[in-house]
């Protein structure tokens, strides 16, 4: 295998963990029905870049693919987080942003008969 194929498979091995851990602290605001905010956008990805566990599964190059640039600035306020037609995001935001987008289609209505959850039964005594 080829150092470039390596190198691929190291940044996706990253990828996929971070968006797990980006997903699970997003998660932790989405059920408290905190609204995605730039400055929770923020604290989010400071969150995820910053565990220890992230840290120590991935060789440092490969972690500094995943910081944001400096020049890449966004607000940090509590205005809801809006990037319009933009998909050049950050790797945190844009997994923070998708967990958000998710739980939105699954609080839809008609959500729970789609996905074959149980429905409320009546027991037909008066």
């Amino acid at each position: 295998m080829k150092e470039q194929d390596l190198a691929a498979l190291r940044f996706q091995a990253a990828a996929r963990d971070l968006e797990h851990i980006v997903r699970h602290i997003a998660g932790r605001y989405v059920v408290q029905g905190v609204p995605l905010t730039w400055r929770l956008l923020h604290a989010i990805e400071a969150e995820a870049l910053a565990d220890l566990g992230f840290a120590s599964r991935h060789e440092a190059d490969v972690l500094d693919l995943f910081k944001r640039p400096q020049d890449m600035t966004y607000p940090e306020t509590d205005d809801p987080a809006t990037f319009g037609k933009s998909n050049a995001l950050p790797a945190a935001f844009a997994f923070a942003v998708a967990a958000y987008e998710e739980a939105q289609i699954g609080q839809s209505p008609g959500t729970m008969r789609r996905r074959g959850a149980a429905q409320p039964r009546t027991s037909g005594r008066g």
